[in-house]
């Protein structure tokens, strides 16, 4: 069986839900990522911690800090999101070097999913923190008339944040294809060097910019109530 008749094995249809490759491959990072952070938290240790144990306390405490620098006071509620956010966009552009599958983050439906989330948990945060109220007014600030302009911001960069994160591993999986048919199999440490830093740098893009979309959300009706 070749590897194409493999892969459309695992196409199928759940009801009127078409379940592709895309989907499948999240759900298998979904569910490794489960299990490593369950492994890792099963026997915690604070006289002879595990190595595992260390990893993911040090990658914890990394996130923290850099959410605190970007949202002073609010790194602890926005550490599950934002944390989980960078893991794994980090781990689905690196599936791509697995062989026989493609990272989901070159598929546009992923991105535009991805973005979704980042523009719901904008509001999501600034309203379960300081309520409704408070967090529209800044839509208002510093002029109402400025509304419309605010509100076409927040959509102008929920599809900037999809398209950008696609199309930059859409290209490089373009490029990386582009250089194996020139150059054969002369070159793949290089090759392999090269996607494994750009999906990192992808995946902090993101993570970042999700991460100043609600610091800055918070950070625009702490200043209103402070009005």
């Amino acid at each position: 069986m070749g590897k194409q008749e493999f892969l459309q094995l695992l196409v199928f249809n759940l009801g009127p839900l078409h379940i592709g490759t895309t989907v499948l491959t999240t759900w298998l990072l979904m569910a490794g990522l489960t299990t490593l952070a369950w492994i890792g938290t099963r026997k915690l240790s604070v006289e002879k911690p595990s190595r595992l144990q260390t990893a993911l306390e040090g990658t914890v405490l990394a996130l923290q800090a850099a959410i605190e620098d970007a949202a002073p006071g609010h790194a602890i509620r926005l550490l599950p999101f934002i944390g989980t956010l960078w893991l794994f966009i980090a781990t689905a552009n690196l599936a791509g070097l697995v062989p026989g599958l493609r990272s989901p983050t070159g598929d546009l439906s992923l991105t535009v999913a991805l973005a979704m989330l980042v523009f719901a948990s904008v509001h999501w945060f600034g309203i379960r923190i300081d309520g409704l109220r408070t967090y529209l007014r800044h839509y208002l600030d510093p002029n109402p008339i400025l509304l419309p302009f605010h509100l076409l911001g927040e959509v102008t960069r929920t599809l900037a944040l999809a398209v950008r994160l696609f199309g930059n591993m859409m290209s490089l999986e373009m490029a990386a294809l582009l250089v194996l048919l020139v150059a054969g199999f002369l070159a793949p440490v290089p090759l392999l060097m090269l996607h494994i830093v750009e999906a990192l740098v992808q995946a902090y893009i993101f993570g970042t910019l999700a991460l100043v979309y609600v610091a800055g959300a918070l950070q625009s009706h702490e200043l209103s109530k402070e009005r």
